[in-house]
């Protein structure tokens, strides 16, 4: 996103013609002052400019990342500002969240061999955050620019290369440059570190699974968000953690696989423990933030948060959650259609959303489309490409939920934590678990 700031001249301020002459072609002082105690102020004679603030490799406002690199260049990365000192990092905090996002991990994925190995270059000490921005670099070694010969004379259909062309006028055609997926390698890495900063200070977990696949949809019924586990997320290729459903899922990928075409599917994405009062009114409300940050990642189509469209097929008696207190005193949900945001602000249950993806663009089945020079054309696309993107998209949807939320942690803690809380109705951001006495923000 691009915007335009005029350099304007401060209200009120005298201007050049003021200033520069009079009609006698001299300066006129008020008769009640001197010219020693009046001081003109110089002014630039220069015109005024046209400043550009042009973004978009950039997110977050307290926890900032900043993206780099291209799917055929020396490597990718991220750069984190805001991180607060004194965190326990390590390159294997992030390998472990890495190597559930890299390439040829199994069939359904691309056959790209890369290791995706991750080192911190800036940003630690001792094994510990200093507080200065954290530069992460993962080298890419498995490139095939030759694959992209007939990409470069025309555009794949619904893939980012003809807007690309449309706005900057070139493009970088080995792998799709930054509109690749390999550019999430930055948001993954990233997202590692707020994961374990929201698990170490709030006791905030974010876990995201494979929901559907083409047509194969997991009942939502079937999958108890209280008590969900990694473990049984990552028990098969598909990351489905009901191994029934899996094994369609599977075999949906495998029958289009072979055909050299390809199929989307949905990541639901829940976030348990995590504090109340996250998120702020009106234009900046937590799944709002979340909607943006899940849909920025490549081939995202759809979002949805608790109840979502379903909800509008119910009257307001049905759809309302009605609160009780539970037997810690606390006030409770007893339904959670609001999926733990109401008003644009984390209740305290448990946040719930789904993001859908589309079928892989790059596909090896013949096409109609126009070459760059506007001729029109058929297109078989060769390279490597998933069949599926939702199995690897997991790690993806987690990373941008917990860099969401790291964020807004920070700006509830800088706005409304200054003070001593109303413990009548507001409960301390920090956990009380033994782990997080060994971080504070």
């Amino acid at each position: 996103m691009a915007s335009f700031v005029p350099t304007k001249q401060f209200f009120g301020a005298p201007s050049s013609s003021d200033i520069g002459s009079s009609r006698h072609g001299s300066l006129q002082l008020p008769s009640k002052l001197s010219s020693s105690n009046f001081h003109v102020p110089s002014r630039p004679s220069h015109p005024k400019r046209l400043e550009m603030q042009a973004a978009g490799s950039t997110f977050g406002n307290y926890f900032r990342v900043t993206t780099f690199g291209e799917s055929h260049g020396g490597g990718v990365g991220c750069i984190i500002d805001g991180c607060p000192p004194r965190l326990p990092l390590s390159e294997s905090d992030m390998q472990v969240e890495l190597d559930r996002r890299r390439p040829g991990q199994s069939r359904i994925t691309t056959p790209r061999k890369e290791t995706d190995t991750c080192k911190i270059s800036s940003g630690t000490a001792d094994g510990l955050t200093t507080g200065s921005p954290i530069k992460v670099e993962v080298p890419n070694t498995d490139q095939r620019g030759n694959d992209y010969s007939e990409m470069s004379l025309a555009y794949r259909p619904s893939h980012a290369d003809a807007t690309y062309d449309f706005k900057y006028g070139v493009r970088s055609v080995q792998g799709g440059g930054r509109s690749s997926a390999r550019e999430t390698i930055g948001r993954v890495a990233a997202g590692a570190v707020a994961k374990k900063i929201l698990k170490l200070y709030s006791g905030a977990e974010v876990l995201a699974y494979v929901s559907q696949v083409h047509q194969v949809v997991l009942p939502e019924d079937l999958i108890d968000h209280q008590n969900v586990t990694l473990e049984q997320i990552e028990s098969n290729i598909v990351r489905c953690p009901d191994p029934e459903y899996a094994e369609k899922m599977i075999a949906a990928i495998d029958a289009v696989r072979v055909r050299g075409d390809s199929v989307g599917g949905v990541v639901t994405c829940i976030v348990r423990n995590l504090p109340r009062g996250l998120g702020t009114p009106v234009f900046d409300k937590l799944e709002a933030e979340l909607a943006k940050a899940c849909m920025s990642l490549p081939a995202t189509k759809g979002f949805e948060f608790g109840s979502g469209f379903a909800g509008t097929f119910m009257t307001g008696s049905e759809h309302n959650d009605e609160f009780y207190m539970d037997e810690h005193g606390r006030i409770r949900t007893r339904t959670n259609r609001s999926g733990g945001i109401q008003g644009g602000i984390s209740n305290g249950e448990v946040i719930n959303m789904r993001i859908g993806f589309k079928p892989t663009s790059t596909i090896s089945r013949k096409q109609q489309t126009v070459t760059r020079d506007k001729h029109e054309t058929e297109l078989i696309a060769r390279g490597r490409h998933d069949p599926c993107v939702v199995p690897r998209a997991v790690p993806m949807v987690e990373a941008m939920v917990a860099l969401v939320l790291v964020d807004q942690l920070m700006a509830q803690y800088s706005q409304c934590m200054m003070f001593p809380i109303n413990p009548e109705l507001q409960e301390p951001l920090q956990s009380s678990t033994p782990e997080s006495a060994e971080v504070t923000l």
